[in-house]
């Protein structure tokens, strides 16, 4: 289930890059480290549970707040909460 999610999440980034600002552009890839470490992590632990899953995206997410500007930080968190939202 968590790689289902993984790739939804990814193909949703991918879909949007035709139409994507540059500051979105950004933050999809920026997202996407997250998200595939994200599950790699859990399929290493055998876990399953996918809300478990968008919290260590979170969690990763916060982690690395101090290596980007406030103003990226928006930009980040909005496109993930856009990307939850989809998925």
């Amino acid at each position: 289930m968590i790689i289902e999610l993984e790739e939804k999440l990814l193909e949703a980034i991918d879909q949007a890059v035709e139409t994507a600002s540059d500051d979105e552009l950004f933050a999809g890839g920026y997202l996407r480290g997250h998200i595939s470490l994200s599950a790699a992590d859990c399929e290493l632990e055998g876990v399953q549970d996918i809300e478990i899953f968008k919290q260590r995206i979170q969690a990763s997410l916060d982690t690395a707040r101090s290596e980007l500007t406030p103003a990226d930080q928006v930009i980040v968190a909005d496109m993930w909460n856009t990307l939850l939202k989809q998925c």
